[in-house]
């Protein structure tokens, strides 16, 4: 730790000397400085220390520009003079990064002579090319978590993209982001031969972390924690999103199901402030995040590839702790899954159908078992899943209209707030979803009490009729 006046520019300089000079251990510089340092009134007293100075112009706040000019040395009357000693200053400095550039330049034509095959490694990492990954190959296990799911998933890239790091926040076994983690190691002091961090309980160092990372270049950085936490990381995301980073957050353990672990733990909001980000676009007119929420294994293993392939924003994936039972296919389930870099497709379709089932996540599960009760009952359905909205409004209004056309009476089910899927609903119908914090109780009981199951389906879906 060092102490400096922060206001003394050779203070700064000596302590960055100092800071640059350690290489075993992070460095903490303390700058004490004075807030208005040199400002002055109309009447020359100080305007140092004043509150006033903190988020106006310091003429709004009241000190005066012309007395604050010349107290710190200047002309008020040609303020942005370069000093002598200022401009001899950055005149050295300019012939000295010549140099280092120089010979900078000249070690990296020597290197790139010696190493011509890690100079088209490199230049594929910083280019963001993927190695060919058979997505289709993966053979995901039926009825699990889709946590469970995108381990199975991870252990693709950990074996075939070099420049990929993962991070956890100490929850790799839960968040399973270990489906890496067990094909590498975890940094360690002066080792950093694995590729995977153990970020400690910090959601939101993680997340700068990754980003950081991502920004430098050549590294494909993933994050994952509990949906939950995703809380502590909300600066992070939003900055991010802004910059078009392409970070991939990974979120588990994404709904009231978390059950035992209590309402503190268990997200019914967050799906809903996340995904407010599909609707806000970025300085480049594109959705400024991707968030998926796959419906099943197979669902999963496109999320990722849709994440993997993403370069031009971050992505978000929120996945389940409980089992999820696989969807139905009138072919291979797993081709049927692709539909879903669409964000929404056609699961289920009964000719002449009566109403439109659409979710995203387990709940598309939930919606098949009461679409079997409902069928019982001469009710003709169809079943959107929709792992993304934001991705969905992309396509065509054709393909819109085609999956979810207007007028067709519609029920939406969400583990989260309703109003994740109300834009989708609109006055065609109704969405059932929590509209309080989660309880305290086993996941099966809860989809029970608060009517998450396929009866509670049916008996909504003949109200709505």
């Amino acid at each position: 730790m060092i102490n400096i006046d922060g206001n003394d520019v050779e203070a700064i300089r000596r302590a960055l000397t100092e800071a640059k000079a350690e290489k075993e251990k992070p460095t903490l510089i303390i700058g004490n400085t004075v807030m208005g340092r040199g400002a002055l009134a109309a009447d020359c007293t100080s305007f140092e220390c004043q509150v006033s100075t903190h988020g106006q112009p310091l003429s709004a706040a009241g000190a005066d520009f012309a007395q604050t000019v010349k107290n710190l040395g200047g002309d008020p009357e040609n303020p942005f003079v370069i000093f002598p000693e200022a401009e001899k200053l950055y005149a050295a400095r300019r012939e000295q990064l010549k140099e280092i550039v120089s010979a900078k330049k000249a070690k990296q034509e020597e290197w790139a002579k010696a190493n011509p095959e890690l100079v088209e490694k490199k230049r594929k990492w910083f280019a963001g090319e993927l190695p060919s990954i058979d997505w289709s190959a993966i053979q995901q296990k039926p009825n699990s978590a889709t946590r469970a799911a995108s381990a199975n998933v991870l252990g693709e890239p950990a074996r075939q993209v070099e420049n990929m790091v993962v991070a956890s926040a100490d929850l790799s076994n839960s968040d399973k982001t270990d489906g890496f983690l067990k094909y590498t190691k975890a940094f360690e002091k002066n080792d950093f031969s694995g590729a995977f961090l153990q970020a400690g309980v910090s959601e939101f160092t993680m997340a700068c972390l990754s980003i950081g990372m991502s920004l430098h270049g050549g590294v494909i950085p993933a994050c994952g924690t509990f949906f939950v936490f995703s809380d502590y990381m909300k600066p992070a995301i939003r900055v991010v999103a802004l910059m078009s980073v392409p970070v991939i957050f990974i979120w588990t353990h994404d709904a009231f199901r978390v059950g035992e672990d209590g309402p503190t733990h268990q997200p019914v909001e967050h799906e809903a402030q996340i995904r407010l980000l599909e609707k806000l676009q970025n300085h480049h007119g594109k959705n400024s995040m991707l968030v998926l929420r796959p419906a099943d294994g197979d669902e999963t293993t496109v999320a990722w590839k849709m994440a993997m392939e993403n370069s031009a924003t971050p992505t978000g994936l929120i996945l389940s702790r409980q089992n999820v039972n696989n969807l139905p296919a009138s072919g291979s389930r797993s081709e049927e899954a692709l539909n879903a870099e669409k964000g929404a497709y056609i699961v289920q379709d009964d000719e002449n159908y009566d109403v439109i089932l659409l979710a995203s996540g387990s709940e598309v599960a939930t919606l098949v078992e009461g679409a079997e009760l409902l069928r019982a009952d001469g009710v003709k359905v169809r079943i959107v899943s929709v792992p993304s909205e934001g991705l969905f409004r992309a396509q065509s209004l054709a393909y819109q209209e085609d999956v979810l056309p207007k007028g067709k009476r519609k029920f939406g089910l969400t583990a989260g707030l309703p109003v994740t899927l109300e834009g989708l609903v609109g006055a065609d119908g109704v969405v059932w979803g929590m509209t309080s914090f989660g309880f305290s109780a086993p996941y099966t009981v809860l989809d029970e009490k608060l009517g998450f199951n396929g009866k509670n389906v049916y008996e909504q879906v003949k109200k709505l009729l």
